[in-house]
């Protein structure tokens, strides 16, 4: 007797909401738009007989029921896009695709791509920086950079990279900030926000055992590179995170305030699931990656 199995586009909109919890991002992710995304759930429920989401105005959350199917649809998902992979005549040197944040990519990976490129020439490396969940292989990324405390999840995850936090500025801003002593107070100083940063300027002052100075006020900016950037240009003290600020500490427009540095609870992991294992380039870009954060 043959299975009845549900359409095999509804069930990539329900594993793509179910990650993201948003059709609107399951739809920007599948390039169709969040009403196909909806309806297409909505037909799924139907034919199955039970809701798998519950949708409330504050947002989406998955029904029990609908929890414990995407497992199953995740993993059936993943083992036929495996299962593509491995079929004879595939192409085996498409690129590798690689989701990291943006500052990571810009600061870090573009500068020695090109020392991966010379090993493996006929590889080409696609970047996406865009904030998204990603789900392997389903998403078409061979390997994700992520910023955490510590492994998570089941997939395999690799340390690479951590940070050391201080507080920067340009010599300007510094020169204003300069007290009797010749040393720097930061309680006069102007401070730069990072929004989704995990860790800003109250995990280093709590680090250093400073509580007189208040967070609340300052300058707010959604990305790294748009705090340092607000630095560089005088309008106060951001918070550097190194080797990503090494560059304009090395062209001398920015400064260290004189504060001390403080290493971040996060690190940058590389995280790969276990079909990386399976190509000679992955194994390399892998292992070249690793080397690369070994030697500094």
């Amino acid at each position: 007797m043959s299975l009845r199995l549900p359409p095999l586009p509804a069930l990539r909109f329900f594993e793509a909401a179910g990650r993201h919890l948003s059709f609107k991002r399951a739809a920007a992710e599948l390039n169709v738009t969040p009403s196909a995304v909806s309806h297409g759930i909505l037909a799924l429920e139907r034919a199955l007989g039970t809701a798998l989401f519950v949708r409330e105005a504050r947002g989406l959350s998955l029904t029990p029921a609908g929890a414990d199917y995407l497992t199953y649809v995740s993993e059936a998902l993943s083992l036929i896009a495996i299962g593509t992979q491995q079929l004879p005549g595939r192409r085996t040197d498409r690129a590798i695709a690689v989701s990291c944040a943006p500052i990571f990519a810009s600061r870090w990976l573009l500068p020695r791509l090109q020392g991966f490129r010379q090993r493996w020439p006929k590889t080409s490396v696609t970047v996406d920086t865009s904030r998204r969940q990603v789900g392997f292989p389903v998403d078409g990324f061979d390997f994700a950079i992520r910023m955490s405390r510590a492994p998570q999840g089941g997939q395999g995850w690799t340390r690479l990279l951590g940070q050391q936090l201080v507080p920067v500025c340009s010599p300007a801003c510094r020169a204003t900030l300069l007290d009797g002593t010749g040393g720097v107070d930061l309680r006069r100083a102007v401070l730069i926000h990072v929004i989704a940063a995990s860790e800003d300027w109250q995990a280093w002052l709590d680090a250093r055992g400073i509580g007189d100075i208040d967070v609340r006020g300052g300058l707010r900016f959604d990305t790294v590179e748009l705090a340092f950037d607000a630095a560089v240009a005088g309008f106060g003290v951001a918070l550097g995170r190194k080797p990503f600020v090494d560059r304009e500490l090395a062209a001398g427009t920015l400064v260290e305030v004189g504060a001390e540095s403080i290493a971040a609870e996060t690190a940058y992991w590389l995280v790969s699931s276990d079909a990386s294992d399976r190509r000679p380039d992955l194994r390399g870009f892998k292992r070249w990656l690793i080397e690369e954060t070994r030697a500094g």
